[in-house]
């Protein structure tokens, strides 16, 4: 097996985050002689934490320049430590910056790039990449023969390495941070407990479009439904996601629910989560929005509908019943 380069850019605290971790896991498990790129501001106390995952060397672009997250600083610096490494196989997770940044490294150092890799494997004494086709309806597993091929790695697809911290011995890589127009002025973040996306959560709840339409009573209680929600959210500390009907509601003139953004979105057009249980509520379990439920490992769904697509083999269990009468008794359960 070839040289494996892991690259790795530092989180806030300075060290390393989840997604990082897990490439380090599918790294390690393809057998070749492991090398460690960091990329951050001071990226001493992130090669401590990964001091004994056993990597021949641990290679570090440091500065200021590298703060925050710029294509042109972060592609340079990508790129000087490629090169100082001469990897063949260059694994990185598929963070938002590395996902910007890679693909453009990939191009300059003469090689090939795959995105949204969700397995690593050896076979026959060569990396072999899973990753799925057609709104994942179809797996493939590719090689290539290009080098360097720069490999990035979906998160949850790979158990974070914890292995034991130490005091690391790293190799200073020079790099020439380009000029850039662009100016990083802070940060806008939700309030504390409102936050709806939460990757960690081990519950994902799912809401549809019958939450904003009328009800028994022959009317719509979209804030209603918006407090019961949120108030689950809070409780559970759950994930909110949303069928594509619902989060398309806002551009057809009809009641919405305000913390619910196409962000949330999941199926077919949206995303594919993780979570080890889902609940979807007020959905009918459609084959374009359950496809985004391929790896949720435990499936159950609240509906009036006992023939919804979620009783023909999409879920685990179906509770025919009234999603607002449940989450209300749920609500006042998790509050005593």
């Amino acid at each position: 097996m070839e040289t494996i380069l892991l690259l790795a850019h530092t989180e806030a605290g300075g060290g390393l985050g989840k997604p990082a971790l897990e490439a380090l896991s599918a790294a390690r498990e393809l057998g070749g002689e492991l090398i460690v790129g960091l990329v951050g501001v001071e990226t001493q106390a992130a090669a401590n934490q990964i001091a004994g995952c056993g990597a021949a060397r641990i290679l570090a672009a440091t500065g200021d320049a590298f703060s925050q997250p710029r294509y042109a600083t972060d592609a340079a610096a990508a790129e000087a430590v490629c090169r100082a490494a001469g990897a063949g196989i260059v694994i990185a997770p598929a963070t938002s910056r590395w996902a910007r940044a890679l693909p453009g490294v990939a191009w300059r150092l003469g090689g090939r790039v795959d995105t949204h890799a969700t397995g690593l494997a050896a076979k026959d004494g060569a990396p072999v990449v899973t990753r799925w086709f057609y709104r994942q309806r179809m797996e493939a597993a590719l090689t290539r023969t290009g080098r360097p091929w720069v490999i990035l790695l979906d998160g949850g697809c790979f158990p974070a390495w914890s292995g034991p911290e130490g005091t690391a011995g790293v190799e200073p890589v020079a790099v020439e941070a380009p000029s850039s127009r662009t100016v990083v002025t802070g940060v806008q973040a939700p309030q504390a407990g409102e936050e709806t996306i939460r990757p960690e959560a081990k519950l994902l709840f799912v809401a549809g479009a019958g939450w904003t339409k009328k009800q028994a009573d022959g009317a719509t209680h979209a804030a209603e439904a918006e407090r019961l929600i949120l108030g689950f959210l809070r409780k559970a500390e759950a994930s909110l996601g949303g069928s594509k009907s619902l989060v398309d509601a806002s551009g057809e003139g009809e009641a919405v629910l305000r913390c619910m953004t196409h962000l949330n979105q999941i199926g077919q057009t949206g995303s594919t989560p993780r979570h080890p249980k889902g609940l979807s509520t007020c959905c009918h379990g459609e084959e374009p929005h359950v496809v985004g439920w391929r790896f949720v490992n435990q499936r159950r769904a609240i509906n009036l509908d006992a023939n919804c697509g979620w009783a023909r083999g999409k879920a685990d269990v179906l509770y025919v019943a009234d999603a607002f009468e449940v989450m209300r008794q749920l609500n006042r359960l998790l509050g005593a």
